[in-house]
């Protein structure tokens, strides 16, 4: 339990399961998927994503639905923070299995818990994902290729692929995979 701080001070320490609690049904009615909460030295960042990704306008439309729940259910009361409704961009953390199978067919980058079994580290190509695990190909991997289950999962990101391999696959001048251009944001700064 945290003292309560003084109306000038900035939120540093909230609880992010009690924020999700309040900014997830917006984000929802949206159209959106909550992918994280992160709260750090007095910025809330909220990031969401859809199929195909969002845009800025659909950013802002959250931001400001967001906004108004914190203002009806404010977590940290007299607190000062700042706001910011973002997408993951290109290279994002993956932690549920419908963020996993978005991302089939995508490079990523996976760091095991230290009881399982084999290298910690694994990168490859996502080739499968459904609601016990994955299974990630590549040139490094024994045979080629490991099934991990989500239980085996400590963190994973996407991997944006540059050079040619990369613009094979939609990147370089044009739309980068799935359409995602990088992280966009929207935000608001104030006292809530």
């Amino acid at each position: 339990m945290s003292v309560p701080a003084t109306r000038d001070e900035e939120v540093t320490d909230v609880g992010d399961e009690e924020i999700e609690r309040v900014v997830a049904p917006p984000v929802a009615a949206a159209g959106l998927e909550l992918v994280e909460v992160q709260v750090s030295a007095g910025v809330l960042r909220v990031v969401v994503d859809r199929e195909g990704g969002a845009d800025l306008d659909l950013l802002a439309d959250a931001t400001r639905a967001v906004s108004a729940a914190l203002d009806e259910h404010d977590p940290f009361p007299g607190h000062r923070y700042t706001l910011e409704v973002s997408s993951p961009g290109v290279e994002r953390p993956l932690r549920t299995p419908r963020q996993f199978q978005r991302a089939v067919g995508e490079d990523v980058t996976i760091r095991t818990v230290a009881t399982a079994e084999g290298e910690r580290r694994v990168s490859g190509r996502l080739v499968s994902a459904d609601e016990e695990g994955v299974v990630v190909e590549g040139a490094e991997l024994p045979e080629g290729r490991r099934r991990l289950s989500y239980g085996d999962v400590e963190r994973a990101r996407t991997v944006f692929a540059w050079g040619s391999a990369g613009r094979a696959a939609g990147a370089g001048p044009g739309p980068s995979p799935k359409g995602r251009a990088g992280g966009a944001r929207s935000g608001a700064t104030g006292r809530r």
